[in-house]
């Protein structure tokens, strides 16, 4: 090129041209665009002699960016264009993503990481048509069919039973009949709750006046078709239990989940009170009145409703993310409650009666931690009422407590409510979106490809393992091209 050794340079990125100095790509040596300054860059790159210009079939709207990291030294990152696909380009022009600015390292990161948090988020695979030619014909419908494996064998009924019997009791999504399942156990679990809720009020309740050794006892005894409404729950929870253990294709993961774990846990005290309900002896009647009031772990059942409704699913994720957030408020409502209790136990002794040695008869604030309840209560907005300065000292505390309550929790809360909106649309989306049936899948890079290194035998490619990234990344792991 007649203008081969001119300082500018033009860069065409996807129909947008670019032009700078030669001088400003060597600031970042060893990357792409480092080596379009090296003199046999014109045969390894894509160049256009008529144009003077160098081309790349790349998004062109971020390449702006990666062109202002080698004029500034400071990498930014476009507030409309999707972290992951950042990562992508930043990995084709060879450059470090460490390097982003810490301004924009949030807005970078935040799709990937909701994404690898929202992973049980996946929508279910849709049921295969009737017309299905996996299922109607070939070579694997015949298989499937006969219910035979790929090397010919006949599979045996555990093979072809463990994943429909697990998906039917783990997805409500994957069948017609785990909807049905999943409608079943929902029902369980409501009657579940409101027959404890129902067991202590007075209605259901019979109280027995009996003389033993000459002292009268008073027992209160439930209404048995309450017992019997709970007995029958336990066991449908029981079996469903019981079938999820069998046909769990993973027993030490299914072990490890806390949902699981509620499970056993909320029936176990129903059988053991069974038991115990027949024996005379007083260590038997003991246990059972400690089993009474360990009834409530049956509250636990309602985080079962967790499997049926995404967005509880999504609460939990948030309070997972969100976990620095509420430290933060934890502490900032410590160091309030900590100061306004003590201010409030010393404002109220301000002008007390002299004859009142301890200063305390006029006031609920007898001491300093008494004052601490009244401090959560007031940070929180709450004001029971059942605690209140009495001096013009202590109101103007009050004061101030109530208003330092409101600026404490106004401020790490937004940070939890983004979270929490950014998971659920996240999930909802990922709930809602159609399922492709045939996805776009670009073209592998061959070598001797413009937008590719070709070194004509010199030697490796610098930018060989930023390809091997992203190859990785997109999941197709090809050994490289010789000439790479």
């Amino acid at each position: 090129s007649g203008q081969g050794n001119s300082e500018k340079i033009v860069i065409n990125c996807g129909g947008i041209r670019h032009e700078t100095y030669r001088s400003t790509l060597k600031t970042l040596p060893g990357t792409r665009l480092s080596w379009l300054t090296e003199p046999d860059a014109y045969s390894n790159f894509d160049y256009d002699p008529k144009s003077d210009e160098f081309f790349f079939d790349r998004h062109p709207a971020t390449f702006a960016f990666i062109l202002n990291y080698y004029r500034t030294g400071k990498l930014h990152c476009p507030n409309d264009v999707c972290g992951p696909l950042f990562e992508e380009e930043l990995a084709f022009w060879g450059i470090d993503e460490t390097d982003v600015e810490a301004c924009c390292w949030m807005n970078y990161r935040q799709h990937r990481d909701a994404e690898e948090a929202l992973d049980s988020f996946e929508t279910p695979e849709p049921d295969a048509p009737e017309d299905d030619p996996a299922l109607t014909g070939g070579a694997d419908g015949d298989l499937k069919r006969l219910c035979m494996q790929e090397d010919g064998r006949r599979a045996t009924w555990w093979e072809v039973w463990q994943p429909k019997m697990w998906a039917l009791f783990e997805d409500p999504y994957s069948s017609k009949y785990a909807r049905y399942v999943a409608f079943g156990s929902l029902f369980f679990i409501l009657l579940s709750i409101s027959t404890f809720c129902l067991e202590t009020h007075e209605a259901f309740n019979t109280i027995y006046n009996k003389t033993e050794n000459v002292t009268n006892v008073y027992e209160v005894v439930t209404d048995g078709w309450l017992t019997y409404v709970e007995g029958v729950c336990v066991i449908w929870f029981t079996i469903e239990v019981m079938l999820r253990v069998i046909f769990c294709p993973d027993k030490a993961e299914f072990f490890r989940s806390a949902l699981n774990i509620i499970d056993f846990v909320a029936i176990v005290p129903f059988y053991l009170e069974v038991a115990l309900s027949g024996l005379s002896s007083k260590t038997a009647k003991d246990v059972l009145s400690f089993l009474r009031v360990v009834r409530f772990v049956r509250i636990l059942r309602i985080f079962k409703l967790t499997r049926h409704f995404v967005g509880l699913r999504v609460l939990g994720h948030t309070l997972r993310a969100s976990t620095n957030e509420f430290l933060l408020l934890i502490i900032f409502l410590a160091l309030g409650v900590l100061i306004f209790a003590t201010m409030i136990y010393y404002a109220e002794r301000i002008g007390a009666d002299p004859d009142d040695p301890t200063a305390a008869a006029h006031t609920n604030f007898k001491n300093i931690p008494i004052g601490f309840w009244w401090a959560v209560v007031t940070m929180t907005t709450l004001g029971y009422g059942d605690m209140y300065p009495e001096t013009w000292s202590g109101m103007l505390v009050g004061a101030l407590c109530a208003l330092a309550g409101v600026l404490t929790i106004a401020m790490p809360v937004p940070v939890i409510v983004n979270n929490f909106g950014m998971y659920y649309s996240l999930a909802m989306a990922k709930q809602k979106l159609p399922k492709k049936r045939n996805k776009h899948i670009p073209r592998a890079p061959q070598p001797g490809s413009p937008n590719y290194c070709n070194m004509m035998g010199t030697g490796d490619c610098p930018l060989a393992q930023e390809e091997i990234i992203e190859i990785n990344r997109a999941g197709e792991i090809k050994p490289l091209d010789g000439n790479f």
